[in-house]
């Protein structure tokens, strides 16, 4: 039986331990950090995401979905906050039904490790790796050696760093010149929500912006994208005065409903925002990277989990097409993962500027509008992107040409509108025209 260390137990890890286990592997699980389920979390890491269809998809392999979505709150739209004026919902889904899911990071994090017969070892942060044997060294000391070593630890992924330093592997790093923090916005005093909690919140403001999802106990997670540097940034914004004032200006509808803001604000970290490449994601026939360690996006399309948790089944099917031949699998496995990485990267980039400028838009609401029209007249011949990513296990790299195809047929249509509505305008005036020659 083949050993398979596993380094980081965060989502993706607990979850793929899941999947090796079944297939029969002794898998042990290597975390850096103490027990999550001993309630020490850290400060300011996000405490919720959003799981939809390729996130459902893995748990329901392994028959966790059911456990996992009864304390969900399905969000079936995005809920606009303007600095002035009514909220306005735009549904997701042609349908209006379909809805991404807010979960606690936390819980679901606990369910998988629950979940996984593999043994596992907290507070055992990787220092060294050989990737041509599989041995490992920690920060305490201590030692292991596996056969197949995958490194899912995140964006800051110490395996990757160990592949970097022995020249098995490049890397990109492309951060934005934003950051994010969180905030809290409490339960109403007599228990109930103070915002819709069907809906994610979006304060968009130009070039910045911040959004809300709802959380079991009828809190909101908040998070503030915000310039690293400028005179609207966290780097001009400190004081509690000028942190007040910003907000009563920009957000004037948080300040009444958020009684900790200044001191969230003044004490949680701010955190990078950026897209990590890497190539090759495997060395020696025995290392692995999968999930953030080897494509960390930013969280823009609500896609970071749901792209980890789609590695694992990719991988578990390469399993599957090699009969378990690890050296082939590594392989197949990149091939057929790292262009769907990149797509997602990049829509995920593209949905940024989407937030934070467009939604606002009367222009791009009346576009969305036309989509959902379009979508419900041709059903399953057009489908919006985000329906195509949320909603569906299309492939993100199928899911970007088959945008694109439609962009064009979106334009024709609005083309011929231009032109239809052009030649009724040109049509009125002459007979006015010849109205007023008589």
């Amino acid at each position: 039986m083949k050993k398979v260390a596993i380094v980081g137990a965060g989502l993706a890890g607990c979850l793929l331990a899941c999947f090796l286990t079944r297939r029969g592997y002794a898998v042990e699980l290597y975390e850096r950090r103490p027990d999550p389920r001993s309630g020490k979390a850290e400060r300011g890491r996000s405490i919720n995401l959003a799981l939809s269809e390729r996130g459902l998809d893995a748990l329901r392999r392994i028959g966790l979905d059911q456990q996992v979505m009864k304390d969900a709150l399905p969000m079936k739209g995005r809920m606009i906050h303007p600095i002035s004026g009514e909220l306005d919902f735009q549904q997701y889904s042609a349908d209006g039904e379909r809805a991404i899911n807010s979960i606690g990071r936390g819980a679901l994090n606990n369910a998988l490790l629950d979940a996984t017969d593999a043994r596992i070892h907290f507070d055992k942060k990787l220092v060294w790796l050989n990737a041509a044997t599989g041995q490992m060294r920690f920060e305490d000391g201590s030692t292991a050696k596996a056969d197949i070593v995958i490194g899912a630890d995140g964006a800051g992924s110490a395996v990757r760093g160990q592949l970097l330093d022995q020249g098995l592997l490049q890397e990109s790093l492309d951060f934005l010149d934003y950051g994010y923090k969180e905030l809290t916005i409490p339960a109403a005093a007599d228990g109930g929500w103070v915002l819709d909690p069907a809906a994610l919140h979006i304060w968009p403001r130009g070039k910045s912006m911040m959004i809300a999802l709802p959380n079991p106990d009828k809190s909101f997670t908040c998070t503030l994208f915000w310039p690293n540097g400028g005179t609207a940034s966290f780097a001009s914004l400190t004081s509690p005065a000028a942190i007040m004032r910003h907000f009563e200006r920009n957000y004037p509808d948080v300040p009444p409903i958020a009684p900790t803001l200044v001191e969230d604000y003044q004490h949680n970290p701010v955190g990078l925002l950026g897209t990590v490449r890497c190539s090759p994601w495997h060395a020696s026939g025995r290392v692995l990277l999968l999930g953030d360690a080897a494509h960390a996006i930013v969280p823009f399309y609500g896609q970071g989990a749901n792209a980890a948790f789609e590695d694992v089944v990719e991988l578990d099917r390469c399993l599957d097409a090699t009969g378990d031949d690890w050296a082939a699998t590594l392989r197949m496995f990149q091939e057929r993962r790292q262009a769907n990485s990149e797509a997602i990267a990049q829509m995920a980039l593209a949905n940024f500027v989407e937030m934070r400028d467009k939604v606002a838009s009367p222009v791009f609401q009346a576009q969305k509008k036309l989509e959902h029209v379009l979508e419900r007249a041709l059903p399953g011949r057009y489908v919006s992107r985000y329906e195509l990513v949320s909603f569906s296990t299309t492939p993100y790299a199928d899911v970007q040409r088959r945008v694109r195809r439609q962009q064009q047929i979106l334009g024709s249509v609005l083309g011929v509108g231009v032109l239809a509505a052009g030649a009724l305008v040109t049509a009125a005036l002459r007979s006015l025209t010849r109205r007023g020659n008589r």
